[in-house]
């Protein structure tokens, strides 16, 4: 007598999708995971307080710049495979080697956008506020650096996917987060495993990346009234040189960056006179 053959698991055939590996194995996802976000958010935490100060190193001394830029170019050829085996002696098999690896590759993008942004700000903005009492650092932190987020959070979001993906590659000392999961599930050519930790890789990436869009528009705002405002002077017929009609951007207008924060400095000037 021939017996009806049970329901298929999924598990068994070794599926690529399989929705019985996320309910079992779910635990094990989620430890990944915050694994995985961890070393990423402390990888880009540390790379950005270190980029930073050797961006306005490079800024303030011509002769640095090119010294920090190279330096961070040149650790960012090293293959992150020799990298780990390189810092693997000084920080011994442990989550250390991952990020430290992770925050040299970050400093190349971090430090030179940085850099980019300082370097975009008007001269006459900066005149403006040295005009008004502005000291070194109240003219760094309240106006340059403002104005330098956009370069500044655009390196950020480069930086954070980049090194979402490349915390895999940690895999090779046990601390890749999901990585781990992607490593074993290749060896055993468990489909289900590679594909799930895949997928959440990317869908970190995406978020990670929406994030900081919402944190930059949230701490930009001044450059979403700038774009509402050109996009309106372009739509009467008027865009000096018709920059918000050829390349479609909206924002420029032939406008120069920092223009509306010049003339807010302008009529500060004017309320202390």
């Amino acid at each position: 007598m021939i017996q009806a053959a049970g329901p298929r698991n999924c598990l068994q055939a070794n599926d690529w999708i399989c929705g019985e590996y996320v309910r079992s194995r779910g635990q094990e996802l989620l430890d990944a995971t915050v694994q995985h976000v961890w070393i990423t958010v402390a990888s880009v935490a540390i790379g950005l307080l270190i980029a930073f100060p050797l961006a306005l190193l490079a800024r303030q001394r011509r002769g640095a710049a090119g010294p920090v830029l190279g330096l961070t170019t040149i650790l960012y050829t090293v293959p992150s495979l020799a990298m780990f085996a390189l810092l693997t002696p000084l920080f011994g098999v442990s989550a250390a080697v991952v990020v430290t690896g992770l925050v040299l590759y970050s400093l190349t993008i971090l430090v030179r956008n940085i850099l980019a942004g300082l370097q975009a700000v008007p001269e006459e903005v900066r005149e403006a506020a040295r005009g008004m009492g502005y000291g070194p650092l109240r003219l760094l932190f309240q106006v340059e650096l403002p104005l330098a987020l956009p370069a500044l959070m655009a390196g950020l979001r480069i930086a954070t996917v980049s090194t979402v993906a490349m915390t895999t590659i940690g895999a090779v000392v046990g601390f890749g987060g999901l990585g781990n999961l992607i490593d074993s599930g290749m060896q055993g050519f468990f489909k289900a495993e590679v594909l799930t930790a895949s997928v959440l890789c990317v869908l970190l990436a995406l978020i990670a990346d929406l994030l900081l869009v919402g944190v930059q528009r949230a701490l930009t705002p001044w450059t979403r009234a700038g774009r509402a405002g050109t996009g309106g002077a372009g739509a009467g017929g008027k865009d000096e040189e018709g920059t918000g009609g050829r390349d479609g951007k909206g924002g420029t207008g032939g406008g120069r960056p920092g223009a509306g924060r010049t003339r807010g400095l302008g009529r500060e000037r004017k309320a202390v006179a």
